[in-house]
């Protein structure tokens, strides 16, 4: 059902109310679009009304077609940062210039209000279509409902109190004060019931299933226990996490391929955007995320920041000390450290520009320079080096047209088809982590900018940590650790109260081995900036922690500036209170 979907989404353009669907590959505020079809026509064909049912889904997998245009939302927080080519227009709240008027509010907010527009739409005339079964109405209706809420759950926990629109409005009549925070969450928590109460909607597919993909009521209780999470109703999530325990999900055996288009039907998946190899139907996001030695060439605009890569445990659940290995390195100063990334044999030339940069060459080992660092990596959680490229580590690579096994050395030599076969960065003058996870491997596609790889919105790992959270919270902190351990040891990594080093003390401490297992699992796959909006740790983990662009040694290509606290909640588009005098502007911004 995927193809049929994106298929149908690209070949259709209809007008109904405030909906434009326009074609997933173009600006989806698109109003003249060609091929028009009026309201009135939509309602009276199954076809047609189907059709405006996947103009739903295409509207919301357009995400992550749009890039580098927005940014991705695990680039709010310190697991990667944008380059700083782009960040500055992209995310002005990062770099504290955000005004109401910055184009990162309006851009979401008029593409989360399109996407509930479009479920209005069909909520409101999906009843009219005489051709199609009442079976067929009812699962359609809630679908759309399980869409809308997804829409409704992003608006608010950006801006933390929305108007609430559940039938389809004029643009001039749209005029409406904003809800409360938890009247928006209550809009949400009935949208994902009345799906989950409807018998026509399957707990799943399998994967052979021509209706993959689609909403199931797996993910309407994924969306209900996330937004019992914000609201801290913990008995009420943990009885939604173990329910979907029930449904036929698990974890998937193989986490370095989970994240690959071979494998992307499988049972963890709860819900995904689905994209194709072909012209303005695949993501945009695995050539953000790859490097110029993908197939492809692509720009590495999201580089992994070392605070967050290092985070990752030893293996035997022990925290890392890199210390440990490397004795004295915390004390040195960025540029001193330099020396311990450097390749072997250097030359004079190479030496020489290093130590003008501040390296420590007294330090330098002509024959072991690369053996000494790739130690730091050795023994560590698996799930770093599954997720990240890391020095002298290798990656399969296609650009050229051909397959080559490329190191991440320092300083970059060579050329893209020729030894020593560096890695190559969008500009060689940095040395940053890379990303693995969603990047092509080898020729196995020719072209990131149209990449087949669905993106995870729900995965069965989020449900098994979210379910830990929702016991621990609640002081049911041994239930919990069963729960997480099962993430943990999928992983590879010891699990919890196995030995001393994974000792739980107690809820606090378990807290925070949660909060970190969410990062470590889920990195890259854009859940943890809604996290820390509701645990109240974005500013220490963005702007304090990790702060800005950075090499691997600690040298920045930028640092973050707080503009204050009420930056955690987004600005309403000025455009939009000067549209509607009802809008109250959330305190702070101007």
């Amino acid at each position: 059902m995927k193809h049929n979907i994106l298929k149908i989404c690209s070949g259709l353009t209809l007008i109904a109310g405030l909906i434009s669907l326009s074609s997933c590959g173009s600006d989806f505020l698109e109003t003249t679009p060609t091929n028009q079809v009026s309201t009135n026509s939509i309602w009276t064909s199954e076809n047609l009304a189907e059709r405006a049912v996947n103009g739903i889904y295409g509207h919301i997998y357009y995400e992550y077609r749009d890039n580098p245009w927005i940014t991705l939302w695990d680039g709010y927080t310190e697991i990667m940062d944008e380059d700083v080519n782009w960040v500055s227009g992209n995310a002005p709240i990062l770099r504290g210039s955000a005004t109401a008027s910055s184009g990162m509010f309006s851009t979401w907010w008029k593409r989360l209000y399109e996407g509930i527009s479009r479920a209005n739409d069909v909520l409101a005339n999906i009843s009219k279509v005489p051709d199609m079964s009442d079976e067929d109405k009812a699962r359609y209706i809630a679908e759309a409902k399980f869409l809308r809420a997804w829409e409704y759950y992003r608006l608010n926990c950006l801006w933390q109190g929305v108007p609430v629109y559940t039938e389809p409005v004029a643009a001039d009549e749209a005029t409406k004060g904003r809800s409360t925070t938890e009247e928006v969450f209550s809009q949400i928590i009935q949208d994902c019931t009345d799906a989950i109460n409807e018998p026509n909607l399957p707990d799943k597919y399998s994967s052979s299933d021509a209706n993959w993909g689609r909403v199931t009521k797996g993910a309407a209780y994924m969306l209900r226990a996330k937004t019992y999470l914000w609201l801290e109703r913990w008995a009420e999530a943990e009885a939604d996490f173990k329910k979907i325990t029930g449904l036929g999900y698990k974890l998937f055996d193989d986490y370095y391929n989970l994240f690959t288009e071979n494998n992307e039907k499988n049972d963890e998946y709860i819900f995904e955007y689905q994209y194709m190899d072909e012209s303005g139907l695949g993501n945009f996001m695995s050539w953000t995320f790859g490097n110029r030695c993908s197939s492809g060439y692509s720009w590495n605009n999201y580089l992994p920041n070392p605070y967050f890569v290092d985070s990752y445990q030893n293996a035997d659940g022990s925290a890392f000390n890199i210390d440990d290995v490397i004795p004295g390195y915390s004390s040195m100063t960025p540029q001193q450290r330099i020396v311990y990334y450097l390749r072997d044999n250097m030359t004079d030339d190479e030496i020489s520009n290093q130590t003008n940069v501040g390296a420590d060459m007294t330090k330098y080992l002509p024959n072991g320079n690369e053996a000494r660092i790739k130690k730091v990596y050795e023994g560590r959680d698996p799930r770093m080096a599954w997720n990240f490229i890391l020095p002298y580590s290798t990656y399969v690579g296609g650009a050229t047209g051909t397959e080559y096994t490329y190191t991440l050395r320092w300083p970059y030599r060579g050329y893209d088809s020729a030894k020593p076969f560096d890695l190559r960065t969008d500009t060689n003058d940095r040395y940053y982590y890379l990303w693995r996870k969603f990047v092509f491997r080898g020729r196995e596609h020719t072209d990131q900018n149209n990449s087949p790889i669905d993106i995870p919105i729900f995965r069965y790992a989020e449900t098994l940590i979210g379910l830990a959270e929702a016991l621990n919270e609640q002081g049911k902190t041994e239930e919990a650790i069963t729960y997480l351990n099962q993430v943990r040891e999928r992983a590879g990594v010891s699990a919890l109260n196995s030995n001393e080093h994974t000792r739980v003390t107690g809820q606090a401490d378990l807290r925070e081995r949660i909060r970190n297992e969410y990062g470590w699992e889920l990195c890259g796959e854009n859940v943890t900036y809604f996290n820390e909006l509701r645990w109240g740790t974005w500013h220490q983990k963005k702007f304090v922690e990790s702060n800005g662009m950075t090499e691997i040694w600690g040298t920045k290509k930028y640092t973050n500036s707080w503009q204050g606290d009420y930056c955690v909640k987004w600005a309403i588009p000025q455009s939009e209170v000067e549209k509607n005098e009802n809008l109250k502007q959330n305190d702070g911004w101007y």
